[in-house]
């Protein structure tokens, strides 16, 4: 698997050809394609599922027909369900050509009540990361724009919320977000339009194992989403051995992307830590892991996450007062921390998870 992701990192994953997808289209796009009817309606329409009927745009026969002809109109479709008993819930998800992704709904109950929505963005994934249970799979292929957009609108369809504001995206769910980058960012662009779903920047997080040259691309783009990095060992021979990614960019080269990001105001990188017993969860691994984020531990998010086990790997997770130890003493280092409450665990659906079980790698 290592030797595949050092080949692959710098090469597009696999594409399915066809039509244009309907759900990735922008307003302008309509219009330049010759739609009947005014542009922005068909979007608005398009990207509004609580308006739909029978699970389609409600727009005329002439747009609908001419919508048949020049575009692929087909959704993902929802094929399992799995509930989780702290009130998530995993799906599965089969696309036009047979292949399947999985996401995740998670309600959350706070005074403003919010809906997160772990979303994928290729079925499998190239990078090899041994903790997570979707590098088992290799990598399949990319979404298309137009599937990652269907995925969350038929979610939104199935499980709500039927407000856009109460949504948040992370893409955190199967793939590696920046090695589908120009599908990633034309999602992140129907999401953000004023005139669709309307989500802010501030509510979509895209997750990366640690793809520099990807970093650097999303750094420069706009609408540009907030970003998190999998950093999760704090040496090069350590993480090289859980990401083999580090072998292409180390600790110092992905260090010098971040200096690079310039955060806008109030915009907050998130460094996500899995703990691995005795793999990176000593004081030692504190002490390199808050000096390796330097000024970033003032401010920006150091998000801890239990090793989440599943069949695909060893790793376990470590003792609670082993993980409060951390937790401690980072904390004095001055670094801002917060663990993470996995949600799912029971249905397979937390961090590092996510795999569909037929595909013939597994």
């Amino acid at each position: 698997m290592a030797e595949s992701v050092l080949n692959s990192w710098d090469r597009p994953a696999p594409e399915r050809a066809g039509k244009p997808s309907v759900f990735a289209l922008l307003p302008e796009d309509f219009a330049a394609m010759g739609a009947p009817g005014r542009a922005e309606h068909i979007f608005v329409q398009c990207q509004h599922p609580w308006a739909w009927v029978d699970s389609r745009p409600r727009v005329s026969r002439e747009i609908r027909d001419w919508m048949a002809e020049h575009l692929d109109c087909a959704l993902p479709q929802i094929v399992e369900r799995h509930g989780s008993e702290d009130g998530s819930t995993k799906l599965v998800l089969a696309l036009a050509d047979g292949e399947r992704i999985e996401a995740v709904h998670m309600p959350r109950d706070v005074r403003n009540p919010r809906v997160t929505l772990c979303i994928s963005s290729q079925v499998g994934c190239a990078m090899g990361c041994t903790f997570c249970a979707t590098g088992a799979m290799g990598i399949r292929r990319n979404l298309t724009a137009g599937e990652i957009v269907g995925q969350v609108l038929v979610l939104l369809l199935e499980l709500g919320p039927d407000k856009p504001h109460q949504i948040t995206l992370v893409f955190m769910g199967m793939g590696e977000p920046l090695h589908n980058l120009d599908h990633v960012h034309r999602a992140i662009q129907v999401f953000n339009h004023e005139r669709g779903l309307n989500i802010s920047t501030r509510r979509i997080t895209v997750s990366t194992s640690g793809l520099v040259s990807g970093i650097e691309k999303l750094a420069k783009l706009t609408p540009r989403p907030w970003l998190a990095l999998s950093l999760n060992a704090t040496t090069d021979a350590a993480r090289g051995a859980v990401m083999p990614v580090n072998r292409v960019w180390n600790l110092a080269r992905l260090r010098q992307a971040l200096d690079q990001w310039s955060p806008g105001p109030k915009e907050k990188l998130t460094i996500e830590y899995v703990l691995m017993a005795g793999v990176n969860d000593t004081l030692e691994d504190a002490d390199r892991l808050a000096a390796w984020m330097g000024e970033l531990r003032h401010g920006h998010n150091l998000n801890l996450i239990r090793m989440n086990e599943h069949a695909a790997s060893t790793f376990k997770e470590p003792a609670e007062a082993r993980l409060a130890t951390f937790v401690a003493h980072l904390k004095a280092l001055g670094c801002f921390v917060t663990v993470r409450k996995s949600r799912g665990r029971d249905v397979q659906a937390a961090c590092g998870q996510l795999i569909h079980k037929g595909h013939p790698q597994v």
